[in-house]
């Protein structure tokens, strides 16, 4: 239905559009006189507390607020120096215990501690330059920086010479080391073609070597190769021994041994027993010992049976 109230020859939507514009004029003159009002409330309510002294308030709410604060500090002060959950010793002592007057709130075992501490005398510290107050202090406190570094420069020289010498020593002893290999080696070697070689002579070749040559020398082959053949029996009885122990038993025993330079009667007990006992009873030694007998223990000497190492000489 058409508006009756809209005057004849005007468009609708601009006279719909005026009437917005013109509500909206009106909402916003309403809304600054509300704001108006609302200050001049506000200077009137100022005004009046001025005349009649109702301004305490804001002093009362900052009296307020700083015995809170007040209240607060006081807490935390006694949670510090009664070192509740070590909040005081643990955590602010190392911080403020050179704090002039700051540190008197800390626990009283703290403050003992502080007090027990030995004072650092600055004339005879040689590692501190706190308290030089002089051109004098300063000179001594140089000289006894240089008298400690000279020293350890000395002891330095003297560790340096040490280590120089071992190393010295080492290499000069290398090649005996490799010597007493190649012996040891040489001499598996001619047992392995010579004396039990296929080709070898029989017991009596060496029974008419024996009647040939001096007679005292002879006795004294011969006593050697009883005392060689006695020994391997009791090389054997070792390792029957040692076998029917526990692997960590005999280990101990071993390690005492290697450590009364036993080492060579070791690995030849070692040697002739199973790779099972042996191989327990190494891992149950001592890490060193372990690995100088496992050198000792040549694994193309064990494959070969070689008299080098096992002392069996058929």
């Amino acid at each position: 239905m058409a508006d009756t109230n809209m005057p004849a020859g005007e468009d609708p939507k601009a006279v719909k559009a005026k009437l917005k514009a013109d509500k909206k004029e009106y909402q916003k003159q309403l809304k600054e006189q509300r704001k108006s009002q609302k200050a001049r409330a506000q200077e009137f309510a100022d005004r009046q507390a001025e005349l009649y002294g109702d301004n305490a308030g804001g002093f009362a709410t900052i009296v307020i607020t700083f015995l809170i604060i007040l209240i607060w500090l006081i807490i935390m002060g006694l949670l510090i120096k009664l070192d509740v959950g070590g909040f005081g010793s643990d955590i602010l002592a190392p911080i403020i215990k050179d704090v002039p007057y700051l540190n008197l709130i800390l626990p009283d075992s703290v403050l003992k501690e502080m007090q027990n501490e030995p004072v650092t005398d600055v004339s005879t510290t040689d590692s501190s330059a706190d308290g030089i107050d002089s051109l004098e202090a300063a000179n001594a406190y140089i000289k006894r920086l240089e008298q400690a570094l000279q020293s350890e420069m000395e002891m330095n020289s003297s560790y340096a010479s040490t280590i120089e010498r071992l190393e010295a020593e080492v290499t000069r002893l290398e090649p005996f080391e490799q010597q007493q290999k190649d012996f040891y080696e040489e001499r598996a070697a001619f047992y392995s073609s010579v004396v039990y070689g296929d080709y070898a002579p029989d017991a009596a070749a060496y029974a008419s070597y024996y009647a040939m040559i001096d007679p005292d020398t002879a006795a004294r082959l011969y006593e050697q190769v009883v005392e060689k053949e006695i020994e391997d029996d009791a090389i054997k009885a070792f390792v029957t021994t040692y076998s029917g122990m526990k692997a960590k038993t005999a280990a101990a025993v071993f390690d005492q041994m290697v450590s009364e330079n036993q080492m060579e009667l070791v690995s030849r007990i070692l040697a002739q027993m199973s790779t099972e006992n042996r191989s327990d009873i190494l891992a149950a030694m001592e890490k060193p010992n372990a690995a100088k007998l496992t050198l000792m223990l040549e694994p193309d000497a064990l494959e070969k049976e070689s008299p080098q190492v096992t002392g069996d000489y058929k």
